[in-house]
This record gives structure tokens, sequence and C-alpha cells, in this order.
């Protein structure tokens, strides 16, 4: 969706609002307390109420919002941000984007949107062919024992090895710029720290995150 299309769906809170109940509503709202999944909305409350056992829930409740204080609109615009383009957004410059005084508020929004985004990735298995191969990030250990000497290279302390998967697709546009082989685009891609690049580690990695009879 772009901005403007954005913009026109969700101009302000209560937009924000009627679109997340409305969504709630289609997954079905179960009662945290018995399990039953018929409610009476009360409207003056924005609660649902079970039918059963008279238990409330909260719009936010069970969400990745459960227990924030912050306006919905602000999770949507943050959800937008973040999804709609290929570029990161840090919880700083969502910040200044908001307007919003107070930074740790923000982060803990950002901290629970990345995390059920990986959730939501981890459940994926990629399909079809793919490529894959390691990368080396650099990371700091604050655990590490100042007065061993630091190695070059592959195997440095200073480096986390991530196994990288992405699908490798066909282009489909009639014709081959390369000399060895079709014009390819990338689909989903997964990256995931391993132990090690032996061959019973990345096959337990694959296994888990490529569907059977896959082109690798």
């Amino acid at each position: 969706m772009k901005l403007i299309e954005f913009t026109k769906h969700f101009p302000d809170e209560e937009s924000c609002k009627e679109a997340f109940k409305a969504y709630r509503l289609k997954q079905g709202v179960r009662c945290t307390k018995c399990g039953g999944m018929s409610h009476y909305w009360k409207g003056y409350r924005e609660q649902w109420e079970c039918k059963k056992c008279k238990r409330r829930t909260t719009l936010k409740s069970g969400t990745v919002m459960h227990g924030s204080k912050l306006p919905f609109q602000y999770w949507f615009i943050a959800m937008h941000l973040i999804t709609s383009t290929k570029k990161s957004f840090s919880a700083k410059e969502i910040q200044r984007q908001l307007g919003h005084k107070r930074y740790e508020p923000i982060w803990a929004m950002m901290h629970k949107l990345r995390s059920v985004m990986g959730l939501r990735d981890g459940e994926y298995r990629l399909k079809e062919e793919i490529e894959l191969d390691e990368g080396f990030f650099e990371t700091v250990s604050v655990a590490r024992d100042k007065s061993e000497p630091l190695k070059r290279g592959r195997g440095s302390q200073r480096q986390t090895t991530v196994l990288v998967s992405v699908e490798s697709k066909d282009a489909g546009d009639g014709h081959n710029p390369k000399k060895h082989g079709k014009k390819k685009k990338v689909g989903y891609l997964k990256m995931k720290v391993v132990e090690s690049l032996k061959k019973e580690c990345i096959y337990d990695n694959v296994s888990t995150s490529v569907e059977k009879n896959t082109k690798i």
C-alpha cells in the first residue's frame, strides 16, 4: 500500500481502531478464562464480554499491542513504515516521525513488531529453487576474554556465522542478459545464525526451513 493510500484508509485514531477491531473479529476473539468464542461488544468500554463467563477482553489484549498505552494510529504507522520499504527504520526515526516525546515506548513498540515479524517468518518455508551460502557478520561479545588474542578471517571471535538461503526465481522477461544463466529474481530469504558450517548443521537448518523436493 502506497503512503497516499494508507493516509486515505487510516486518516485518524478512530479509523485505525475500527480496522483493528474488524480484523480481530475476523480472526475470532477467544476468552482467556473459559475459551469461549461468543462475545458481546461493550461499546462504552471498548471491550468484549464473554457470553459464558462474563470475562472482558480489550481490543489490545492478547495481541502484539498488549499492555501498550500508545495510540492505535502509532502502531499502524509503524507497521506501514517498516513493511512498505526496503530501507530500515530505527526506533529513533519512528519517534521523530510520530513526534512522540519519549523514546522508550517507541523502542518497545518496534521491538515487539520485529519480534512477531520474526516469528511469522520462522513459519515460512522456502520452496522450488534456492541459493544457499554462508555470511560472516562482525559482532561484539562483552563476555569475551580480553586476554585471548583475536583471530583474523574465518573463525575470528569478532565474526558470527550466518547461513543465508534465498529463493531464486526465473525473472520471466523473455531474454537472457547473462552468458552463463537465466536472469533471476529474489523471492523470500532466511538468515540464521549457525554454530558451524559442518554438513550436519547445514542439513538440520535446511530441513526445517526448506520444503521437500526443493532444488538447492
